[in-house]
């Protein structure tokens, strides 16, 4: 969720303030596109993913600041990742650094992922801990839901007050799937049970939109591919739960704005578009600020000496809106540009699906962002959200509605015109055809057997109960001792047995 709030930034929150900077670097970044000073014609890509820490006994270890000083004290600077807090205590979050991704990136990807990931196991080992890549922690309970299960970083105590004084009242987790749950908060810590992995791909701003859109009309098969998820407060509830967690814990709306239809922070959007500022000036219309003032720039003024602006009360104001693509301003060695930042999906099970799933992505999003006619042009944009609903829910056995093909499974989907379609988006950016090979074989393998990670914790979880005759807790527990088990064994997923 991004970099920490300063105490100086504390020192001066002031809404009327923060609203006229909002607004300065809105003017700003337009400034920016209309000179042409963003960095364009490089596709460099980035990774972030989150990760859950798991007690010997399989419950969350609320232990991130114990994981986090091992890894910092290692001695090791380049080898530590980004590492960093996340939402919960028992969350931490990982960035490796920006590549292109033509040759073998997505092998290089996946080296650096398994580094990062063997690290942070030490650290754990270390602590005491396992760690666990999953979508939502299943052996998170509503009886962990007090104030201990967010981290201490002062970043995540005000975003809490934050949401909960514009909420005014208790948060409700109301979710109705395999089974049911209905649970009120009066903190948003529910939403720490979810952790994801998130794709960037920097864009030339004159193209930002036929990426988004791109994204945006993927996601659904994407969520269909890499559901896992399946479980939250002990019960089975959608294969990504993840995605209805996420809009019901992040929700600032009062109850009178609920009725009235005001727009969740947990967004998909409501139609296509044309250009980057679109998204930031929907930002700044619906959306009030959740977090402090972070700099003293005037971004007019250092425009004007000719640099560059940070930008920052725009990039943290941007980073509440949990869009599930988001459009992202950053500056790297001095170069400014926008990205699209995809949200979309789970963390795990292991380094090679994380990287299967991040080769279906950007093969998928180049190849229909190139298309001679966009996607957005033949296929409706309530369809892409109805899509993505619809993989929430059932995952891989989800039925998807394409241009040209109609209703079908995601299975066949997938195998028959979309894998296809992302080996030529890969081919575009110049990927090894055997990182294709590898990586969407895959998906490939997922699809003919009907395994991904939400399956594979769902068909585990009835052996425990029904074989083992465990109860529903002390299942899920043998589940995740399981799954961290053969996720640090490295093999795909769809290769685990039950």
């Amino acid at each position: 969720m991004g970099d920490e709030v300063t105490g100086a930034a504390l020192r001066h929150w002031d809404h009327p303030a923060y609203s006229a900077r909002l607004q300065a670097g809105r003017a700003a970044l337009a400034q920016l596109l209309a000179d042409r000073r963003l960095d364009r014609d490089r596709p460099m890509t980035g990774l972030e993913l989150e990760l859950d820490l798991v007690e010997p006994n399989g419950d969350p270890a609320f232990a991130n600041d114990s994981v986090l000083e091992h890894l910092h004290t290692s001695g090791e600077e380049d080898a530590l990742y980004g590492a960093q807090h996340e939402l919960g205590a028992f969350n931490i979050e990982l960035n490796l650094p920006p590549r292109l991704l033509d040759g073998a990136g997505i092998s290089w990807y996946e080296g650096d992922l398994a580094a990062a990931l063997a690290e942070v196991r030490e650290a754990g080992d270390k602590a005491g801990v396992h760690i666990c890549p999953i979508g939502t922690m299943p052996t998170l309970f509503t009886d962990h839901m007090g104030m201990d299960a967010l981290s201490r970083t002062k970043r995540y105590r005000i975003l809490n007050d934050e949401i909960m004084s514009q909420r005014g009242e208790d948060l409700r987790i109301d979710i109705q799937g395999a089974e049911s749950v209905d649970f009120t908060s009066p903190t948003i810590a529910p939403e720490s049970a979810n952790t994801s992995v998130q794709f960037h791909l920097q864009v030339s701003p004159e193209d930002f939109g036929r990426y988004w859109n791109a994204a945006q009309a993927i996601a659904g098969a994407q969520v269909a591919m890499g559901a896992n998820s399946p479980y939250l407060f002990g019960r089975q509830l959608w294969a990504e739960t993840r995605v209805i967690l996420f809009e019901q814990g992040t929700d600032t709306r009062r109850a009178k704005q609920r009725a009235q239809g005001a727009k969740p922070r947990a967004w998909f959007g409501d139609r296509w578009i044309e250009g980057v500022l679109e998204l930031f000036d929907e930002n700044y219309r619906h959306f009030a600020p959740l977090l402090p003032l972070c700099d003293e720039e005037d971004p007019a003024e250092v425009m004007a000496d000719g640099g560059v602006p940070t930008l920052q009360e725009l990039r943290y104001h941007n980073g509440t809106v949990y869009r599930w693509n988001r459009p992202v301003y950053d500056v790297h060695l001095g170069r400014p540009h926008v990205r699209v930042e995809n949200r979309v999906l789970a963390a795990g099970p292991t380094a090679v699906d994380i990287c299967a799933n991040m080769a279906l992505f950007y093969g998928l999003v180049v190849h229909f962002a190139n298309a001679p006619v966009p996607i957005s042009e033949r296929m409706d944009f309530v369809q892409a959200a109805t899509n993505f609903r619809s993989a929430a829910r059932h995952g891989i056995q989800a039925d998807q509605e394409w241009p040209g093909v109609g209703l079908v499974p995601a299975r066949e989907l997938v195998l028959e015109h979309l894998l296809p379609a992302a080996a030529d988006g890969l081919a575009t950016m110049g990927v090894s055809g055997r990182d294709a090979e590898r990586y969407l074989g895959v998906i490939e393998s997922r699809c003919r057997r009907g395994v991904n990670g939400a399956t594979w914790q769902v068909a585990r979880v009835q052996v425990a109960e029904h074989r083992q005759r465990l109860e529903r807790r002390d299942a899920l527990r043998a589940m995740v001792l399981d799954y961290a088990a053969r996720s640090a064994d490295g093999r795909p997923v769809h290769e685990w047995e039950v």
